[in-house]
């Protein structure tokens, strides 16, 4: 099965899924990668500590905006990669046919992934770190 279309998804879509989706984008300029929010903050720019620090990889977020999940999303994406185990649930519950393509993004590692929202920037930098820990048991199965 190949992911062609990968949807990350986090609360409000300016932190935790801009971070993963600008790092599968960098590695899978091919695929379709998108993010959205369960509530997000529809129309803002990603965080500006979360642009912050993924400078460190010379990603560019500026042009990210947040955008609320809704049906035409989930149904277009092969993979939805969620921060925990309570957003893949309410994907789940919202649309029952989401189960088997909706994944913790930590799942093979057995993490959530703390949202950095509000705090300082090395929070962010953990959180990064452990979306890149996370994506990297994805990459044999995203190919």
């Amino acid at each position: 099965m190949a992911f062609d279309n990968i949807l990350v998804v986090c609360v409000g879509n300016i932190c935790r899924s801009p971070i993963a989706a600008a790092l599968l984008m960098d590695k899978y300029p091919q695929k379709n990668i998108d993010s959205a929010g369960l509530s997000a903050v529809v129309g803002h720019h990603a965080d500006a500590t979360a642009q912050e620090v993924m400078m460190a990889d010379d990603l560019d977020m500026s042009s990210h905006l947040a955008k609320q999940i809704n049906e035409d999303l989930v149904m277009t994406a092969d993979l939805i990669l969620t921060m925990s185990v309570n957003q893949t649930k309410w994907i789940e519950s919202q649309w029952p046919h989401c189960r088997g393509k909706t994944f913790r993004i930590g799942h093979w590692l057995d993490k959530d992934i703390a949202d950095p929202y509000q705090y300082d920037k090395s929070v962010f930098e953990v959180t990064r770190a452990d979306i890149i820990d996370s994506l990297e048991t994805w990459y044999d199965k995203i190919v």
